[in-house]
């Protein structure tokens, strides 16, 4: 789970790329996920990419969907959801 953070930018990163997208630079916490570059579409392929690699969708798991403001928030729900 150490690299959880790491895995997670290197995949909005490799997201955008794929996509095209130009995104915002350094992700720190305070990243505003609408503000990285990923539209809506970009952002289903990422959670679904992280659901393959990781091997569990926290949205899915959620008893009320929460949606992720920054990217901190997204971090945190994915540290929340992490198998044990």
């Amino acid at each position: 789970m150490n690299n959880l953070r790491a895995n997670i930018i290197a995949a909005i990163e490799e997201t955008a790329d794929v996509r095209g997208a130009n995104i915002v630079g350094a992700f720190v916490d305070e990243t505003v996920l609408l503000d990285s570059g990923l539209d809506s579409l970009g952002f289903a392929i990422l959670v679904a990419r992280l659901e393959e690699e990781l091997g569990y969708d926290p949205f899915v798991l959620m008893d009320e969907p929460v949606y992720p403001r920054t990217l901190g928030d997204f971090v945190a729900i994915y540290t929340k959801f992490y198998p044990k």
